[in-house]
């Protein structure tokens, strides 16, 4: 019966360990921001801060920009990224946690330049419009298309946003583009500049409906500053929804704390968007988690206030995995005393095929030497069965079974007596 039970035990451990090896998460994630110092790195510490609490360590990978970011998702060399709105994403190459804030496109002048506000009308003009790979220089492109502005109409230009600042206090630049947070560090340098100033366009509303991933925000006047007033008057921007994508086979417990992370982060009010507008599920043209949908949508379970977390995050399929385990065990519990039993009793069944072979055989008349060697198997077999360690609540088969042994040593004992004796 111990050897049963420790059987039983080492199965339940060996499957509560795969279960738990299955569970736990990973210790270390990969996460794709944009330029070192770029509004996305510092969203990118911010939650690295949040996943320290619970030992998750996120390595910061510093690229040229979404488009990079999106490069590294699809070769799997991070496992979550930061895209900006309208960036194209492969099919089956990325799921969204969800939209977390609004990125205005905003564009930076020289202060009396006399640039048209319909974009439309942009001719022989120095843009620059993000580096090379940056999700700036993709929306631009679609922007253009948007408005109906020939690419060829004006000289375009790939600087990284501290270098576009600079050129355009140089005057090597009549114009630049950033799609950005409002409080982005990189502005603060054209917020405090006397020679520059942000370019209101008109038709927004027209624009955002030709640019399909775009919507219309509006920058309070004083948003960004008081003294001086800057704005001095609310103005409407196009805005592009950064959403946080991660690879669709990230571990579920990552998923979970990836989006409790994006609820404390963005559920507050900013300059253009109210409380608990982000975290959201729409407008992201990515596949959304499920279970990241369910944590936005529907707040976390009492298990997540219960549970450890990476329990809590994924329940539902522990259930699944512990079902299937309960359905064989708990049957189990109750056929393993019966094989035991089984077992123990074919210790001594498995000699009646002798006692009755020899028993048959004694039907027949026989000689003095085949008597001798009869009871000397019944001798050997009576000594193997009296020395069986059996459990004292299976020791009756035994006694029954050398009880049986004996009626046939007693009829050789009588057949050398008398041979005639059948």
């Amino acid at each position: 019966m111990r050897l049963w039970i420790a059987i039983v035990v080492v199965s339940i451990v060996a499957v509560t360990s795969l279960i738990i090896a299955l569970l736990l998460p990973p210790e270390r994630l990969t996460l794709a921001a944009g330029p070192e110092g770029g509004a996305y790195a510092r969203v990118a510490e911010q939650y690295r801060e949040i996943l320290a609490r619970d030992n998750i360590q996120l390595d910061i990978q510093y690229t040229g920009g979404s488009v990079d970011n999106v490069a590294m998702l699809e070769a799997k060399d991070a496992d979550v990224a930061l895209l900006q709105g309208g960036v194209s994403v492969a099919t089956d190459t990325a799921e969204a946690i969800g939209g977390i804030f609004f990125e205005p496109m905003l564009f930076v002048v020289r202060s009396g330049e006399n640039i048209p506000r319909n974009p439309a009308l942009w001719r022989d003009l120095r843009i620059t419009s993000g580096a090379q790979g940056s999700g700036t220089a993709a929306a631009f492109a679609d922007f253009q298309v948007a408005v109906g502005l020939d690419p060829e109409a004006n000289v375009q230009m790939g600087l990284g946003y501290d270098d576009a600042i600079a050129a355009l206090e140089n005057g090597d630049v009549d114009l630049a583009v950033f799609v950005t947070t409002v409080d982005a560090p990189y502005l603060a340098r054209a917020y405090n500049s006397s020679s520059l100033t942000f370019l209101p366009l008109v038709f927004v509303d027209a624009i955002s409906r030709r640019l399909e991933y775009a919507t219309v925000a509006t920058i309070p006047s004083g948003a960004i500053s008081l003294a001086p007033v800057v704005p001095p008057a609310p103005q409407k921007v196009l805005a592009l929804e950064a959403r946080l994508a991660i690879q669709p086979k990230l571990h579920p417990a990552l998923v979970n704390r990836l989006t409790m992370a994006a609820k404390e982060l963005h559920a507050t009010r900013d300059i253009i968007t109210g409380r608990n507008t982000f975290p959201t599920v729409e407008g992201t043209y990515l596949p959304v988690n499920s279970a990241a949908r369910q944590l936005i949508q529907e707040g976390p379970s009492t298990w997540h206030q219960l549970l450890p977390y990476w329990i809590a995050a994924q329940l539902n399929r522990l259930l699944i995995l512990i079902l299937p385990v309960l359905l064989i065990f708990v049957p189990m519990l109750r056929v393993f005393p019966a094989l035991y039993a089984y077992f123990n009793g074919w210790r001594v069944w498995q000699h009646y095929p002798l006692i009755r072979q020899l028993e048959d055989e004694l039907a027949n008349q026989q000689d003095t030497e085949t008597l001798t060697k009869m009871d000397q198997q019944l001798n050997e077999m009576d000594d193997k069965i009296a020395r069986l360690r059996l459990p004292a609540a299976y020791r009756q088969a035994a006694y029954h079974a050398r009880v049986h042994i004996d009626l046939v040593r007693r009829r050789i004992q009588n057949l050398r007596q008398d041979p005639h004796d059948t």
